[in-house]
């Protein structure tokens, strides 16, 4: 499972982890609700998530693999694809300037049952189309025609199950102890800006790496 294409699997996850999307604003909302442990609950329940996403992604890229290496290929090209086009709407998003909603983090916070976050994080990733639409763009680009499809997308998936759920964590503490820096407009902008930038480099590598035949 440990091949050359796990370091630039890394960096990759690494930077589509520091994102501001659904997830993130999801951990934000529920640390400031209920404090670090909501926080730190609503992120392990995200990224079991994962998991589910990475078994339906398999599936497809097994039965696109029984098609042919032609198909295979196509995907990865379109997974490159969709990694540029992310990286336009992080552009987009920077150029906006939006700050991400931190006003709730000055409110009162409640106490709130134990299943309460683990329910509405686990959720929010599984029913979230856009989450399984990636896996099936993002993985196929790290994995080998001759891997084999499912046991390689839950091992990436469980490296992004640790980077994912180290970024988010830092955040829940961030929101406690930086809330005002964290929701600045110069914070958001900056995020936006680098990641998106990144990835647009990203996928035009992967579109112009030489495809199997």
């Amino acid at each position: 499972m440990l091949d050359a294409q796990i370091w630039p699997f890394l960096i990759a996850i690494t930077l589509l982890s520091m994102s501001p999307g659904v997830d993130t604003l999801l951990v934000i909302r529920n640390t400031a609700r209920g404090g670090v442990r909501d926080g730190v609950l609503t992120s392990l329940a995200i990224c079991c998530g994962l998991f589910v996403h990475a078994t339906i992604s398999a599936l497809g890229i097994s039965l696109i693999l029984l098609q042919s290496a032609w198909a295979f290929s196509t995907l990865k090209l379109a997974g490159a694809a969709y990694l540029i086009w992310l990286g336009i709407n992080g552009l987009l998003a920077a150029q906006r300037g939006s700050a991400l909603p931190l006003g709730a983090v000055q409110g009162g916070r409640q106490a709130v049952p134990v299943w309460r976050p683990l329910r509405e994080g686990l959720l929010s990733n599984v029913l979230n189309p856009k989450t399984v639409v990636f896996y099936m763009a993002f993985l196929p680009q790290f994995i080998a025609p001759t891997d084999p499809a499912l046991l390689k997308s839950l091992w990436l998936a469980g490296v992004h199950f640790v980077i994912a759920n180290l970024w988010q964590i830092a955040i829940v503490f961030m929101v406690g102890s930086a809330g005002h820096w964290l929701g600045s407009r110069f914070f958001a902008r900056a995020l936006n800006g680098t990641t998106g930038a990144v990835l647009i480099l990203f996928g035009i590598r992967l579109a112009l790496e030489r495809q199997p035949a």
